[in-house]
This record gives structure tokens, C-alpha cells and sequence, in this order.
């Protein structure tokens, strides 16, 4: 009901991958980078409970006071919670280990599977303007990864280019297909990105091809590569496209941005 009163109703993309170590986190931070340097307004809600990006944005331990955590199960206020990051246009809901016990908490509750979804349509969520929502899900098909689903209208998946990959996949889809007939019949596959790309080695450009063989369509063009860049920009606490604008990570995650806005506008028409 309140989706359809807003002004403006944010696209509400969960990025997930029960798998660690995929990428996860960093196609999170700088896909909502990316986003913010061609002119939308992005909020990303860190459900992970190794908060690392909150941490990754630049956010202290002790400036997170109130949390998602909190937003989840003690009733916070959207603006109590939500934190500017150095970034104009970009804000975090941050997370700490607090989120880690969560799970347990949330069994008893009768709308379990809804407190995110409920939390960030409060009406305050207007003030943001945001164009998109980015959730960064634990890496486990959890109760909190299921609260993301239930929330976003899209599911974004992290691939990552190694033997294995896509075998990791199937639970990942079942667990979509359970939430679009038990609770969100909208959810969607947004999409599947490979991340850790290496075009000189022959197993990424088979991780590649299966995938393409696979899920058609659903994998995107731009793949993300294996990038030193990449990997330093967390340890400065910002996204690398701040790091090193040319590096290749940053044009990737560039690419990636715009490729998921095309496939928006597209969509709509």
C-alpha cells in the first residue's frame, strides 16, 4: 500500500550468494558507487554480520550506534540507523557481530520473514530520494538472507569464476523459488555477474561459458576482473572507483552499473 502513495519507490536489489569469498561485499559497495557517479541516490543495508560493508565504506565501529540489527528487531527509526558515508548521495544502514545473533531472535516473531521489507518502507524512507537499495546478505541462505529476499524486488548474484561455481547455485535458486511462492511473488533473478575474472585462464573462460550455456540471458555481459585494485580499496575504507578510477575494477564495476540501468529501462518499456 505504501509503495503506491511514494513519490518515488527505490528498485530494492538483494546481492546474495551463500557461498563466502565471492565477491559479495565488494560488487555491493562499488555497484552502489557506481550508481551514485551516474547521478542516483543509493542506500546500502549491510545484513551481513561480519559488517564489513560498513567498514568498507568508512564507517567506525563506534559510529554505528544504532544498526540493522536494531532496524530488524528493535523497531529503530530508518533515520536513527541510516549513516551518510563520505560519498554525496550515498548512505549505509551499518551492520556489527550484534547482527549475528538475529536468526535466533527473529524465529519467535511472527512476521519473521517481513521486519526488513516492513523497515524500509517506512514512510521516512522518503527523505533519502534514493533510486536504489542495495542489500549486502550474509554469505548463508539464513533467515536474515531470507528477510532480504522478502524485501527487494530483484536478487543479484555474485559468480565466482572457479570450479565449483555454479553447483553452488541450485540452493541459491531453490531458496528464490521458495520466497516467490511463499511470500514475495515478484522476486526476480536480477542477474548473475562473474566476479574474479581471469581471461588468461582457461577455468574462468569455462566457468564462463557454462554459465552463459546455462542461464542464457541472466548473466551479465560485463564480468568483473581479478584486480589488485579491488582488493587494496577496502583497507583505505573507500570504493576503488575512488581508489584508482582507472583501474579495470573501476571500469567494470562502471560497466556493471549502467548494464543493470539498461536492462531497467528496458523492462519498464
Amino acid at each position: 500500500m505504501l509503495d503506491a502513495i511514494r513519490p518515488k519507490t527505490p528498485k530494492i536489489i538483494a546481492i546474495a550468494n551463500q557461498k563466502g569469498g565471492v565477491g559479495k561485499t565488494t560488487t555491493a559497495i562499488n555497484l552502489g558507487a557506481a550508481l551514485v557517479d551516474d547521478g542516483y541516490n543509493v542506500l546500502l543495508v549491510d545484513l551481513d554480520p561480519q559488517g564489513n560493508a560498513s567498514t568498507g565504506l568508512g564507517i567506525e565501529p563506534d559510529e554505528r550506534t544504532h544498526t540493522t540489527y536494531d532496524l530488524l528487531l528493535e523497531d529503530s527509526e530508518l533515520e536513527d540507523v541510516i549513516l551518510p558515508t563520505d560519498i554525496d548521495g550515498f548512505w549505509i544502514a551499518p551492520a556489527t557481530t550484534d547482527l549475528s545473533s538475529a536468526d535466533i531472535e527473529m524465529v519467535a516473531n511472527e512476521k519473521r520473514s517481513f521486519l526488513l521489507h516492513d523497515a524500509l518502507r517506512q514512510p521516512a524512507i522518503d527523505r533519502y530520494n534514493l533510486d536504489y537499495i542495495l542489500i549486502d546478505c550474509p554469505p548463508s541462505l539464513s533467515l536474515l538472507t531470507v528477510n532480504a529476499m522478502v524485501a527487494a524486488h530483484s536478487v543479484l548474484v555474485p559468480l565466482q569464476s572457479e570450479f565449483f561455481a555454479l553447483e553452488g547455485l541450485s540452493q541459491l535458486m531453490l531458496t528464490i523459488r521458495e520466497v516467490r511462492g511463499s511470500a514475495n511473488p515478484d522476486l526476480r533473478i536480477e542477474g548473475v555477474v562473474l566476479t574474479m575474472y581471469d581471461g588468461r585462464n582457461n577455468l574462468s573462460q569455462q566457468v564462463e561459458s557454462d554459465a552463459r550455456t546455462n542461464l542464457g540471458e541472466l548473466v551479465f555481459n560485463t564480468v568483473v576482473p581479478r584486480n589488485v585494485r579491488v582488493s587494496e580499496a577496502p583497507s583505505f575504507a573507500i570504493p576503488v572507483l575512488d581508489y584508482d578510477p582507472s583501474s579495470k575494477g573501476s571500469h567494470a564495476y562502471r560497466a556493471l552499473a549502467q548494464e543493470l540501468v539498461s536492462r531497467h529501462k528496458a523492462t519498464a518499456k
